[in-house]
């Protein structure tokens, strides 16, 4: 009898841990540095200066967008990157390296015109930037403030200094009202987007840098150096972790925030749990490199990209 209890436990275990395999590749131009998902479309910024658009639902890319090349500190001629990317009602936002001072290029796209918003003229070290609406964009910057930029008046209406640490990465909730800012000391800043209030705290979970944040249904997740995939409720404060195998480098929260995926091992394998229960639902394997980002489309679909020349879409149960 104990026997057979043992055996259906294990059945039971390994069909709650399914092995999940690429349900497509996409090849890019480059080493994807960033993406978002909006609608059949994926948008991608590479390390080539091209932001790529590919419809998954028709198996096509359909617009593609290039940047000039820059000069490096040796003065030789590389292509940019476009290190953030973000599309809002028809308005691509970019960032992209300027190759002097450690200042960065920032670049809105609409109507098949390109226009330069700030060059290094400008001094501003970017690091990541997000529509709020479609006049006003998020900044992150490296210091570890948070600024909301006035694309009309072409200034900063607020700036702030969250945790005294450098920034990692941050997210935008899906109506864009919150963003969670991760930095280099393990906290998480919660703040209100429109207005930088801060919200919240995440604290006392992650104990070493943040390297990626996501934010969903009041639900912020975190990828930790220290090998701790971070799960926190906004509205208490509090958080758990799962443990990692190696240091956590990306994650993503589905849009009811139920599932979080996280990079949790040496081998860029993709574990996907039940948020609540902490209970490892799915492993992704395929991926070839280290992870920079995974973003849920839906409940189902996953999309991962590292920085080589591939994205893959993932189908889950």
């Amino acid at each position: 009898m104990r026997r057979v209890l043992l055996l259906s436990m294990l059945f039971i275990y390994a069909q709650a841990t399914e092995v999940i395999n690429p349900f497509k590749k996409i090849v890019i131009d480059g080493g994807a540095k960033d993406m978002v998902v909006h609608g059949e479309h994926i948008y991608i910024g590479t390390d080539e200066g091209k932001m790529q658009s590919y419809n998954y639902k028709l198996g096509v890319f359909d617009k593609e967008v290039k940047f000039p090349d820059i000069k490096d500190f040796m003065g030789d001629v590389i292509s940019t990157r476009v290190s953030s990317l973000d599309y809002i009602d028809g308005r691509f936002l970019m960032v992209t390296d300027s190759g002097i001072g450690g200042y960065a290029n920032l670049w809105m796209h609409e109507n098949n015109v390109t226009t330069q918003v700030l060059s290094h003229k400008d001094k501003k070290v970017l690091v990541k930037a997000r529509f709020v609406d479609k006049e006003h964009i998020l900044f992150g910057y490296l210091g570890n403030e948070a600024a909301l930029f006035n694309i009309a008046e072409k200034k900063e209406k607020y700036r702030v200094q969250l945790a005294p640490s450098k920034f990692s990465d941050f997210a935008l909730n899906a109506d864009r009202s919150r963003a969670a800012f991760g930095c280099e000391s393990g906290i998480i800043s919660v703040i209100d987007s429109r207005s930088g209030k801060l919200i919240t705290e995440l604290k006392g979970v992650n104990l070493d840098n943040v390297y990626k944040v996501d934010i969903k249904n009041g639900t912020v997740a975190g990828a930790g150096q220290d090998r701790r995939g971070s799960i926190y409720s906004v509205a208490t404060a509090t958080g758990d972790y799962m443990e990692g195998e190696f240091l956590i480098y990306a994650t993503g929260l589905s849009p009811s925030a139920k599932k979080v995926a996280f990079a949790m091992d040496e081998q860029n394998n993709i574990s996907v749990y039940n948020s609540a229960t902490k209970s490892k639902l799915a492993i992704l394997k395929g991926q070839k490199s280290t992870l920079n980002s995974i973003i849920f489309a839906d409940e189902n679909t996953i999309f991962s990209a590292s920085d080589d020349d591939t994205v893959i879409m993932w189908k889950i149960k």
